[in-house]
This record gives C-alpha cells, structure tokens and sequence, in this order.
C-alpha cells in the first residue's frame, strides 16, 4: 500500500513515420485493442451479480466502548454489502449487533452501578451511533436481549436437546472470565499478579483464570468432527492461512462442549428451557443471533450466509463451534468465513492497560469518514495484523485522496481549462489518432480496470481493488502532465487535443468513482456529481468505458458538469 505522487516524464512526441507504416501500426493496435475490450466485456457479463446475499459481523460484546478493531469488522461488511448491490443484487441482508450477556457484562454493570439491561442499552446506543456516523448501512441490528432472540436460542436448545446432542455432565477446567471461555493447558501462560504471586493467565489476553467444577450441560462436539472436516473440504475460510489453522485443530480428537453454566454463578443470561438453575452458555447465546436475524425458524428464511466477516481471535468459536451446533439441528454452515487480523498501535498491541485504544469517533473528527474508511481498507490486509499510525495516515490520504484523486478532478473541470463545464465525449478512434501511444494505453488501462478490482472486491482483498484504482489515477495523472493541456488551450488549432485530453481523464475519474463507491461512499458521490453523473448512472452496468468493442465509442452522452465546484478532499494538516 505505498503511496506514490504524480511521475512527470518527458512529453511523449510522435516520429515521423512514413505514411504507410502509420496506416499499418494504427491498424494493429486497433485490431488488439477490440479483442481486449471485448474479452473484458465479456469476462464482465459472465461475472453475474448474486439473486441474493446474506452477510454477518460478529455481533460486538458491550463491556466496553467500541473501538477501531469493531469498526473494521463492520466496514469490511459494509463495503462488501454495497459491493452486491452496486453489482446489482436486489435481496440482501447485512447484520451486526450487540452481545449483552454473560458475567463480563454483568460485572461491567455492576461497577457502573447499574442494573445489567440499562446498562447494555447505553452500551448498544454508543455502537449504533458509531456505525451510523460511519455509514454503516446494515440492514438488520440484533441484540441478544431482545425478545426475538431469546425465542431462537430457546427454540433451538429443544432441538438440540430433542435430537440427543446435549446431556447433562460435570465438566471442569481453567475458566477465563474476561474471555468468557475454559481454555485448555495449551492456552495457558504465568504471570505475575498484582502482589507478586505467579498465576496462571489466558495467553491471549493475558487475564487470569481459575479452575471451575460445575455440573453443566454438554454438546457432543467430538461427534462432528468428521463433517468439520468434510466441510472444509472446500475452500470456506479467507484467508487461507486461517482455514489450515481450524484444518489442523480438527486432526485432534475433539472434547465435548460446555454449553451452561450455573445459574448462581451466572443470572445475567438465558435460562437453560426447563432447568432454571443454569444459564445457555454466552458463546452460544451469541452464535444464535445470525438464526435470529435470519428469520429461523421460517423455511423460508436466507440460509446460510454467504460471508461471515470475524476476527481472528473468535476463529474457533466461528469454524468449529459454530458448524458444529448447525449441523447437530440439520442446517448448512456457512457458506463462507472471511477472517481478518488485528490492528497495532504503533506496532504494538492495543489494550485497556496500555491505555492505546483507539477510538473510530475521533479518528473520523480528524481524518474525515470517508478518510478513515479508505485508510482502513487501504492498509488493513486480512491474514496479518496491520499497524495504525498517525503520520502514515495523513500521508497516505493527502497522497492518494487529495493530490491523486481530488488535484485531478480540479485540473480537469477547472473553468480555465473547461470554460464550457462540461463532460466531453468523443470516440476512441480520435483518441488512437491524436493522443498518441500513451492514450491508447491509458484507455486500455481504463477498460480493464472493473475486471480486476472486481475480482479483488469479490474476494475482500479491498487494498488490492484500491492499489489498482490509485494506480489508474497516478497514470491519468501522467497521462495529462505530458499532454500538457494549460498548452493545448492557448493554441486554437489544438482545441480538439484539448477536448480529447479532459475526456480520456474525465472517463478515468469516472470509472474509478464508480469503483470507489462501496469504500468512501460520500467523497465517491461528490465526485460523480462534480462529473455530471445522475445516480441512475452509478452501478456496475454504467462501468463500461465504451459502449461497444466495435465502434470504439466512448460511453455516456456529453454532460454538463455540476456548478458546484468542490475540494473533493482537503489536506490534513498535521494534528
């Protein structure tokens, strides 16, 4: 994800071929130039948008406020649901919400001396607001207290009851309150606790754990253990890295689940149906949510999902757990599990007792909504942990937003230049006849662009999608510091090189405006209003940049630009 300013080379002059030789070399690139549009048409067709699409976060625990690590979860989803529906998908179904029980949230509420539901309500209120402010546009927001849910969890709890996956038993082990899970030797480290004794501690969150013997409620995890691995027979987890983990963990002969507590030890939660003295274990309370949302119990309901976007840290709880409990009621796991790393501070880890959490609200205040939003899916990469730094944001943002993006929507629509505001349009064949070799390139550049950023997108590799379309714009760029047009307008013989130059670099911000809608959506759609582009132009069927292969037609009809004249992104300057 490096960053790069515009190249200046030298103004790209043509030889004096002979005319024969001329005729010949145009009349090749012209045949090369059809073949490549019409492949990545027809690549483009092929490529069918989906009838319907059903994505999930994991649904965020409320003991806390949320913080940078919960927005990129939501905005991977987010960008990926208005992915589907630039492409053209009509039903979908885009979920996140709040996790609001167990003891976490009942110790959380009992140090803010409140009562457990009035507190999770404050909690929720602050992610709801969050995500609003980040333009998070989900369709469904789930809370675990809601009565909807409890309806579900209880509905399937008698299934699996009913269909001898659960039994009573004693179960005992090393519990971690703070992450709310018994955790095996293996995950088990020491420490020095507050007076200097060694204690055992989680691995992973460093929080100190004690030995438990309760008569709970078990799942027969060690039953599924075939099917797990049946199921990932298929490529079901992004990234790969992160499938061979779970693959690996599954050559192990897998321990019955606990999936209760006592209820005396743990009331904030729902009963276990029929035995009011346990509470269903959190974990699995939460994993219900993405029925809940769905509609389940209907028949009718969307089922599974396509994609369900997690942290690595839950990766367990997702890829074993999860499939597990589906298949024990007779329902398909995902279809799909995109896991992603963590974001450092500096390069080093965030946590509540380093006091280097960052917080999205004030990011957004200083680098804009659209700014953070591009910053996280330019730099965050799913299979490692990204680092979060002050000084390579702004530069990243000033450098590819406001110099590669924004410097070049003003030179092109900049009334010294267009006094007329508008959008020119003119055909390719006078492009490949007066703009040289570098416009013909340019041009092809531009027409192959959606294929790759389509691929990339499909595949949640957003930085890829995004290092393509910086790269498309840097060579615009070039593209109209060689072409020189503050020259061509004081020449009136070359009005026609200047039409043709704003138009080749009007096409390209276009095409990649359209590109750049699911990431920054605002900045996305000041800049096509700037063009002249009315919002029924905006899906991935106006992406084309020529309206045939065989006319070499350049899409769309001449606009008249907005009269708003804007400053799509202005610098930061240093906070």
């Amino acid at each position: 994800m490096a960053q790069s300013a515009v190249q200046s080379w030298a103004l790209w002059n043509v030889p004096a071929y002979s005319s024969h030789l001329l005729r010949l070399k145009k009349a090749m690139w012209s045949k090369q130039f059809v073949r490549l549009l019409a492949s990545a048409v027809d690549q483009s067709i092929n490529n069918k948008p989906k009838s319907s699409y059903f994505i999930t976060t994991p649904i965020f625990y409320v003991n806390a406020a949320p913080h940078i690590g919960h927005l990129y979860s939501a905005l991977i989803a987010d960008a990926a649901h208005r992915w589907q529906i630039f492409r053209g998908c009509e039903r979908t179904l885009f979920s996140t919400g709040t996790d609001e029980h167990g003891l976490k949230v009942q110790h959380a509420a009992s140090a803010m001396s409140m009562p457990p539901g009035e507190y999770c309500t404050a909690v929720s209120r602050k992610f709801k607001d969050l995500f609003k402010k980040a333009g998070i546009q989900y369709t469904d927001f789930i809370r675990t207290t809601e009565n909807r849910h409890q309806k579900v969890v209880n509905h399937v709890w008698t299934e699996l009851v009913n269909r001898g996956h659960v039994y009573k038993g004693k179960y005992e082990g090393w519990y971690c309150t703070s992450d709310e899970a018994f955790l095996p030797e293996s995950r088990l480290t020491t420490a020095l606790d507050e007076h200097g004794v060694i204690v055992k501690v989680s691995s992973e969150s460093n929080q100190p754990v004690e030995w438990l013997q309760e008569d709970n409620y078990m799942f027969k995890l060690s039953a599924f253990r075939n099917e797990l691995l049946h199921w990932l027979r298929k490529p079901v987890i992004r990234p790969a890295k992160f499938q061979a983990v779970v693959q690996q963990e599954l050559q192990e002969e897998l321990p019955d689940l606990s999936v209760s507590r006592r209820r005396d030890r743990l009331h904030w939660g729902i009963p276990v149906p029929g035995d009011d003295t346990q509470t269903i274990y959190v974990w699995v309370d939460a994993l219900f949510n993405y029925l809940t949302v769905s509609g389940y119990p209907d028949t009718k309901a969307p089922w599974p999902p396509n994609c369900q976007v997690i942290g690595k840290d839950i990766l367990k709880f997702h890829a074993i757990y999860w499939p597990a409990l589906l298949l024990a009621v007779g329902l398909e796991p995902p279809a799909g599990i995109l896991c992603h790393s963590h974001w450092l501070l500096d390069h080093h880890k965030m946590s509540k007792s380093r006091g280097n959490i960052v917080s999205p609200d004030h990011a957004m205040e200083s680098y804009t909504t659209d700014g953070l939003r591009y910053f996280l899916l330019r730099e965050g990469v799913p299979h490692s942990d990204s680092n979060y730094n002050e000084e390579k944001i702004q530069k990243l943002l000033n450098a590819e937003l406001a110099d590669t993006l924004g410097n070049l929507l003003s030179r092109c629509t900049a009334p010294s230049l267009n006094p007329a505001q508008t959008f020119p349009v003119v055909s390719a064949a006078e492009v490949e006849a007066d703009s040289g070799e570098q416009g013909k390139e340019l041009i092809a550049h531009i027409g192959k662009l959606p294929e790759t950023v389509s691929q990339h997108f499909n595949d949640f590799n957003f930085y890829h999608g995004l290092e393509d379309i910086m790269a498309c714009l840097r060579d615009t760029n070039t593209f109209i510091q060689n072409e020189q047009p503050w020259e061509l307008k004081k020449h009136s013989n070359k009005q026609r090189r200047l039409m043709i130059t704003l138009s080749v670099a009007m096409e390209s911000l276009r095409v990649c405006g359209l590109l750049l809608q699911p990431v920054t959506p605002c900045l996305a759609s000041r800049l096509l209003q700037r063009l002249g582009v009315p919002l029924s132009e905006r899906t991935a069927a106006h992406l084309q940049c020529f309206k045939s292969a065989g006319t070499l037609q350049l899409a769309g009809d001449s606009r008249i630009l907005s009269q708003e004249i804007v400053n799509l992104f202005p610098k930061i300057r240093t906070l």
